[in-house]
């Protein structure tokens, strides 16, 4: 069961499923890619672009059931106000856009962690074998190089605060898994779960979730993972 918003979906990869409408399921995103190598017996891809908490209370992840063996999901971007972020630093000044930047991260402070509890806990309620897989947030930018029409200033901010939403996931995946953590896993990590908060640093998640998955499939894991207890 793949949910997410538009980094599970594929958004910008091409190779949209017809059916999939304005939620643009890509066949070249990592959950699908994932069922096309190891063929699972059943595969829901329900992940959609501009997705947000909302659409995962309990009543909307009525497929998740606890016949379900594996679940991702990426969700909290836009809970956030990626989007309005992302307009307002191309757009305005550097000023305005470090300003925003800071009313998303207040938000990630005091109403993104009810909202991710809220779902971390419905989908272990519903799959309580399921292994899960939350994904979290790339940095978008390098730094120390000319980007056209966004100053290094406004490139670290959008980079600090992926960091800083990517924490906040990683907490609240923590807090589901009743508190159990591991330190960070070099400059891989931190790869961490409620079996695993995907870091995919400076990659697009889409290639670190596909290589994560696939290396489970193979029976090999990663050191410093957070793990869920069965």
């Amino acid at each position: 069961m793949a949910l997410g918003d538009s980094y599970s979906s594929g958004v910008g990869a091409g190779s949209y499923i017809s059916s999939s409408g304005d939620c643009k399921r890509s066949t070249k995103a990592y959950p699908y890619l994932w069922a096309a190598a190891n063929s699972p017996s059943s595969f829901a891809f329900t992940a959609c672009s501009g997705a947000e908490r909302v659409m995962f209370s309990p009543g909307s992840s009525a497929r998740v059931s606890t016949a379900t063996g594996l679940v991702s999901i990426s969700v909290g971007g836009n809970d956030a106000g990626f989007a309005d972020v992302m307009t307002t630093c191309v757009l305005q000044s550097d000023s305005s856009c470090i300003s925003r930047i800071n009313t998303a991260k207040a938000y990630v402070d005091s109403t993104l962690p009810g909202k991710l509890d809220s779902v971390y806990s419905a989908i272990r309620a519903k799959a309580p074998s399921a292994h899960v897989v939350v994904l979290g947030y790339p940095r978008f930018y390098k730094l120390g190089q000319s980007c056209l029409g966004l100053s290094e200033t406004k490139r670290k901010a959008i980079n600090d605060a992926a960091d800083y939403l990517d924490a906040a996931v990683a907490r609240r995946a923590a807090a589901v898994d009743h508190g159990q953590a591991h330190p960070r896993a070099g400059d891989r990590g931190p790869h961490r779960d409620l079996r695993g908060v995907v870091r995919a640093g400076d990659r697009h998640p889409q290639v670190a979730a596909l290589l994560d998955f696939r290396d489970r499939a193979d029976g090999r894991d990663y050191s410093g993972e957070h793990r869920m207890r069965s």
